[in-house]
């Protein structure tokens, strides 16, 4: 059991140590106005300081509707998630490394958020009909513990099917 909640742990702070070195070396290292653009502009490192949430929305919201929204409410699902895999007596599974990136980057941005007041994002993938908006490791982290959670589903109810028949 203590195992299991250190290898939790780890993986929680190997995604908030990845989101946070990589945008401290943009911080300190790009400025904002600079675009470097890398295989034919198809992968691009920026700066841009991001005080909403994804693609920017809800940056002209009203101070106090913004930090609830972006900060209140995601702090409180982050702890719920938390709890749910601190007490959970399983042993891990793709469900439960889902969860722990989907914590890892979610506490990486809200660091950004309580010590900054914004986002930083800074890569962006421009791959002719597939193109991305410009966003840090903290939405890489989420994003794979929402497609470990998503798999994670399909093939468990795939299973429970299978074990019905």
């Amino acid at each position: 059991m203590m195992i299991r909640k250190l290898v939790l742990l780890i993986l929680i702070l190997s995604n908030i140590g990845c989101d946070q070195v990589s945008k401290g070396i943009v911080r300190k290292n790009i400025s904002a106005e600079q675009v470097i653009g890398f295989y034919n502009n198809n992968f691009i490192i920026t700066k841009v300081e991001n005080t909403g949430a994804a693609l920017g929305l809800g940056q002209s919201l009203p101070p106090i509707s913004k930090y609830i929204l972006l900060n209140v409410i995601p702090l409180c699902a982050l702890i719920l998630m938390l709890s749910w895999i601190g007490f959970r007596n399983k042993n891990i599974d793709w469900q439960t490394i889902g969860f722990s990136f989907i914590i890892g980057g979610g506490l990486g941005n809200l660091i950004d958020r309580f010590l900054y007041g914004s986002v930083t994002d800074f890569f962006h993938i421009d791959l002719g009909l597939f193109k991305t908006g410009i966003f840090n490791m903290a939405d890489v982290s989420v994003t794979v513990g929402a497609i470990l959670l998503i798999t994670h589903t399909i093939l468990a109810k795939k299973t429970q099917k299978t074990q019905l028949k």
